[in-house]
């Protein structure tokens, strides 16, 4: 895996800010207190065990869930019940599930012009073209007339990242987005966010790969019961972690 980090320098703009950002389930506190500042061009690893609210804050950040205090602004718009505003951010944010969600009726090429199509009103001689141009930079532009169905996990999970990054979106959030592959299939997936991160992109990406994160990462979060715990860069993360919760993860997730 190539070193992302060296290459490039984070701006000093911020990209998505929350301050005191809590949410419920009925009565159950998901997230807690959260404050985040991300600037332009960070790639940053939310880690943590499973229930701890990673998902979940990363949905917040373009209204898949909604939050029920504090504030969350991305590219200096305030993400709150005003449609409108939930519409630009999510114009300016792509997501990436651990399930692709690609529709099975249309052709990879289709599935990728879609949202251009609909939502930007391109015509349809730009969406195709920004959608090979993105098959091909995740390497399957081979693919562009198949079905979903007739390519692998691998395969498919590259055609839903090249989908979102047809909306030209300014920040991309991924949630898990290995989790549901086979072990031979993650590195091809890993390999396509790596360049990803080499183009400049502001990541957010929700994972265990934590190989990952200490390659690519500006940042390593570790979440726990709805906190932000503790979150340092890669190699004081990993080497020298202060967290006794952090500790506990670290050693279960990586055997030391």
């Amino acid at each position: 895996m190539a070193n992302a980090k060296k290459q490039l320098k984070v701006s000093d703009e911020v990209a998505i800010q929350i301050t005191k950002m809590n949410k419920w389930f009925g009565s159950f506190h998901v997230l807690r207190d959260i404050d985040l500042t991300v600037n332009r061009g960070e790639r940053i690893v939310i880690a943590g065990p499973s229930g701890s609210g990673k998902s979940t804050l990363i949905r917040c950040i373009n209204a898949l869930e909604e939050h029920q205090e504090g504030l969350i602004t991305v590219d200096g718009t305030e993400l709150s019940s005003d449609l409108k505003n939930i519409d630009t951010i999510r114009s300016e944010v792509g997501m990436c599930f651990q399930h692709f969600n690609l529709f099975p009726h249309l052709t990879i090429l289709e599935n990728c012009m879609l949202a251009p199509v609909w939502v930007r009103k391109t015509t349809q001689k730009e969406a195709k073209e920004t959608a090979m141009h993105f098959l091909e930079k995740v390497k399957i532009p081979e693919q562009a007339d198949k079905y979903p169905g007739q390519l692998s996990g691998g395969q498919q999970q590259r055609v839903a990242i090249a989908r979102s990054l047809c909306m030209k979106p300014r920040i991309m959030l991924f949630d898990e987005p290995t989790s549901a592959l086979d072990p031979e299939m993650i590195k091809e997936v890993l390999d396509t966010m790596v360049q990803l991160a080499e183009d400049g992109m502001t990541m957010l990406v929700v994972t265990h790969e934590m190989g990952f994160a200490r390659e690519v990462a500006n940042r390593v979060i570790f979440m726990d019961e709805g906190q932000i715990i503790e979150q340092n860069e890669p190699a004081e993360f990993f080497d020298n972690p202060q967290n006794d919760r952090t500790k506990l993860f670290l050693s279960q997730i990586l055997g030391h």
